[in-house]
């Protein structure tokens, strides 16, 4: 099976994903699309023989797959014009900002049967798979929680500056960009989580995204997830989330680097990957051809995005 596949949105993860698509035997890009020209040349100079649509909706009737890298906002309207034409959907997060178009979206796709999946990264990679195993066996003792932990000095980070949209409040943020990708991974561990009280700060500037989140979580059991994310001050990036059990805790880093303690310091569990995006992407990759074929896969469901963009959306606002 190769699967015929559209990108719209060519942002840094629509390049992105078109380069590890071009890689992938399973993956044929067939067709490109994006309102911003520069954005469509920049993709073109990765793969030059490819061809832009001449709309969204001509992207979509010429593919197998869509994949949805553009903001938020429009996202809603591209997965239902291919759900009406019966294409696989693979959407980055986070699944909206909406939660009631959210809501809609997820249940038009329950009532067609037609695959769709959220590419939260972590959901097929070793860290994921390693601390749910470990949690299920019970290597880790009776669970504590999870703390979640980010700094960086500034938002949007460098790499991310040509995603304008990112600074908003409306679309953007760290809370929707990455805390919900350690909620995720932290629902996978714990099950459905509810926001217990939330702190978000803001500028002045009554457009622009938060700048500090603290906040509580916790299962149907009362275990906590505790949510400390920051922006600001001459630091390296810090993106963690440490999950924490009575014989043995783990903590992942950078999304990849799965560390264990059982007191002491913490100590990898593998060699790092030279390339550990490839690694990421490839594994995504893999499930996405299960889901296309119905058959089982680690990707996140339209459902478990949903369950997160209600816990970002309520932290955004501040509770308790």
């Amino acid at each position: 099976m190769v699967a015929r596949t559209a990108i719209i949105g060519l942002g840094i993860m629509g390049r992105r994903m078109l380069e590890h698509m071009l890689r992938h035997p399973g993956y044929q890009p067939v067709m490109l699309w994006d309102p911003d020209p520069q954005a469509c040349r920049e993709a073109l100079a990765l793969a030059p023989d490819m061809c832009v649509a001449t709309s969204a909706d001509d992207a979509i009737a010429n593919a197998d797959l869509v994949y949805l890298a553009c903001p938020p906002k429009p996202r809603k309207t591209y997965a239902l014009a291919a759900g009406r034409e019966g294409k696989a959907v693979f959407l980055e997060k986070p699944l909206g900002v909406d939660v009631a178009e959210s809501e809609a979206l997820v249940a038009a796709f329950r009532k067609s049967g037609v695959p769709a999946a959220v590419n939260f990264t972590q959901a097929a990679g070793a860290a994921l798979t390693g601390v749910c195993n470990a949690a299920r066996t019970g290597a880790l003792g009776e669970l504590r929680g999870a703390d979640i932990v980010l700094t960086y000095t500034d938002w949007p980070r460098a790499w991310q500056k040509a995603a304008d949209w990112l600074r908003f409040r409306d679309e953007g943020g760290m809370t929707r960009e990455v805390i919900s990708h350690f909620l995720f991974f932290s629902e996978r561990i714990f099950g459905p989580l509810s926001v217990v009280w939330a702190r978000p700060s803001y500028p002045a500037d009554p457009q622009l995204c938060e700048t500090h989140m603290l906040a509580q979580l916790e299962n149907a059991e009362g275990l906590p997830v505790t949510i400390m994310g920051t922006v600001g001050g001459a630091q390296p990036d810090r993106q963690e989330l440490t999950i924490k059990g009575s014989l043995a805790s783990r903590r992942i880093t950078e999304f990849y680097v799965d560390a264990r303690s059982d007191g002491g310091p913490f100590e990898e569990l593998a060699e790092r990957p030279s390339d550990p995006r490839a690694i990421s992407l490839k594994t995504q990759l893999d499930d996405l051809l299960r889901c296309m074929r119905g058959e089982p896969n680690k990707l996140a469901t339209l459902e478990e995005s949903l369950r997160v963009q209600k816990l970002v959306e309520s932290m955004l606002k501040g509770m308790g």
